[in-house]
């Protein structure tokens, strides 16, 4: 039994990603923040039993924090000489493991192609720093999460889009919410968790009417909030965890009725 691991009431998401990743398949995973993406990807490779290695997006991302740099290393023989340390990318690809890429879209455009041999059918890249053609090896693979519509976030290149098969991960809740807050988080009281359960319900209401953000919604912040609660009031701890993060003094107002309401 895995530890913390990824749970849908849709059985279909993780199958398909499994079956998917049999298939050799690029896969892209499509949901909002703290839906469980990452999760779901960790879950993957402890089940198929192949490390991970994740590439975490940003505006800043350029070709050295993908596949590695070069540095100065004294030998056995006391002299000094350029060595290439291999980065996330090019480390997957030569032991045959999963390549995780977090935030796709918050990258820059220019910055992805360097990949699109490595997504292809070639699975294969010629390192600009070296001149060396790497193949990758069997059971390479490669997840992607994005989120679409957030701040700093970009649209997805379609040429890059297509080298992906998309699934959807949607933010879980009833049951199975319950069976994840006991299982990741410190909180096990079954009464106090179908309150957070109900109030998590009212914040996803508010969040498809545009009054609050998404991430205030999100499972993380959830996991959060129920770890919190066994060491002090419901209230603070939803201020730490949810309320505090917010800027907009109307959304933080939402949320404060929404507690009154609860709890």
């Amino acid at each position: 039994m895995i530890q913390n691991q990824y749970i849908n009431s849709d059985e279909s998401v993780f199958n398909d990603a499994k079956a998917l990743f049999k298939l050799n398949k690029n896969i892209l995973l499509k949901g909002p923040t703290g839906s469980g993406k990452t999760k779901l990807a960790e879950t993957l490779s402890e089940t198929v039993n192949t490390p991970m290695h994740q590439v975490n997006c940003s505006v800043d991302l350029d070709a050295e924090s993908l596949l590695g740099f070069k540095t100065i290393k004294t030998n056995d023989e006391g002299r000094q000489e350029i060595v290439f340390i291999d980065g996330p990318v090019i480390k997957a690809m030569r032991e045959g493991h999963i390549l995780y890429i977090d935030e796709i879209n918050m990258a820059k455009p220019e910055t992805l192609p360097i990949l699109n041999g490595v997504l292809d059918y070639r699975r294969q890249l010629t390192n600009p720093f070296t001149g060396e053609v790497i193949k990758a090896a069997p059971g390479f693979n490669v997840i992607a999460a994005i989120n679409e519509g957030y701040v700093g976030t970009l649209p997805m290149n379609e040429a890059l889009k297509n080298r992906f098969v998309v699934i959807q991960v949607d933010y879980i809740d009833g049951d199975i919410l319950k069976e994840v807050i006991k299982q990741q988080s410190n909180l096990q009281d079954d009464k106090i968790i179908e309150q957070i359960i109900k109030f998590n319900e009212d914040l996803r209401t508010m969040s498809k009417q545009g009054q609050i953000s998404e991430e205030a919604a999100s499972i993380r912040a959830l996991i959060d909030l129920s770890d919190l609660i066994t060491v002090m009031p419901i209230e603070r701890a939803i201020q730490r965890t949810i309320i505090d993060k917010l800027e907009d003094e109307r959304e933080q107002q939402a949320i404060k009725n929404a507690i009154e309401l609860n709890f």
